[in-house]
């Protein structure tokens, strides 16, 4: 890996690109009107969550107007799509333990897109003593606390706890990482430093451990063209102090986005003939794609402005967000 000064252009063109693609598969990411009864949540609240989560980083961190402007109205789509926010109250009545319809709505709150019964319910269904339950996932539960902060509940765990419990808090050996864990890591960064947005959370120890080892997971995973988990190592590189930046593994990932800026989870730029089953081959990836190129893109603008604390070491950066407390 190179010093921290990226390729703009290439970054933006990947950034853009792949919200082109996401703009015009809108009616792809529509709620089914089953949604609240028997529609099966990974294949319709998930992909719109992850739409709302990543759009509203990229809405808020961008350096360029025009990429800002595509992705806020992703963002307001979603939103949308939920009945500005009617949709959560319906989900939290109908499975008051789940954690998804918190989690999905922290994402807006965040934004300030707030529903006052969403925020009564939950502040009830969050104390409930089966809510408060050990979960097996430590990963899931750092998101589940964060969307807790963000709508402003109290915790119901303490965050530094179950970070510990993660792959990234137990520090694996990084021979052993296998394709779940890697992605365990991954998520356990972007819970721990609010999707990139407070990268200062990231502790000299796991940033070291991450800056050692990322390079050869990067070489992995390129190998294997899995490029979902690629642009997911790439944003965690973003988020490290001084951000490295791996020009062979942008120009491989930006030579894996197709002509209409899709970029495939696995495998060449082919796309399934059937509409439906093409979209879940891509939408995820190329959303990530979109969310590790503004990453990089700000740590390349930091880099070039030279920005250095009094250590001689490059800030470490935040993207604008409503809390800088510690989670």
């Amino acid at each position: 890996m190179t010093g921290g000064r990226g390729d703009p252009e290439l970054l933006d063109r990947l950034v853009g690109d792949s919200l082109g693609w996401l703009d015009g598969a809108r009616a792809s990411f529509r709620l089914p009107p089953n949604v609240t009864t028997d529609a099966d949540p990974n294949l319709t609240l998930k992909p719109l969550g992850e739409l709302a989560e990543l759009t509203q980083l990229i809405a808020a961190a961008h350096p360029r107007a025009d990429i800002r402007e595509r992705a806020a109205g992703l963002f307001d789509f979603a939103w949308r799509e939920t009945g500005e926010g009617e949709l959560f109250a319906e989900l939290v009545r109908g499975e008051p333990h789940a954690t998804y319809p918190v989690e999905i709505y922290g994402a807006f709150a965040q934004a300030g897109r707030r529903h006052a019964g969403v925020e009564e319910l939950v502040r009830a269904t969050t104390r409930l003593r089966s809510w408060r339950v050990a979960r097996d996932d430590h990963t899931r539960t750092l998101g589940v606390l964060n969307a807790e902060r963000r709508i402003g509940l109290a915790p119901h765990t303490d965050f530094d706890a179950e970070l510990a419990q993660t792959g990234l808090g137990r520090l694996p050996e990084p021979w052993a990482l296998d394709r779940k864990a890697a992605y365990g890591v991954t998520h356990d960064v972007f819970h721990l430093t609010e999707w990139g947005r407070a990268r200062r959370r990231l502790s000299p120890e796991h940033a070291g451990y991450l800056r050692l080892w990322l390079p050869a997971w990067l070489e992995n995973w390129l190998a294997e063209q899995l490029w979902d988990l690629v642009g997911e190592l790439l944003a965690v590189t973003a988020c490290l102090p001084a951000a490295p930046y791996d020009p062979v593994a942008w120009q491989r990932l930006a030579d894996a986005q197709a002509a209409d800026g899709s970029v495939a989870e696995i495998g060449d730029p082919t796309r399934p003939d059937d509409p439906a089953e093409a979209f879940t081959a891509c939408y995820h990836s190329t959303l990530v794609t979109a969310f590790a190129g503004t990453l990089a893109r700000v740590a390349s603008d930091e880099a070039a402005a030279g920005v250095w604390d009094g250590a001689g070491a490059m800030l470490t950066g935040c993207i604008p967000c409503e809390s800088e407390t510690a989670p």
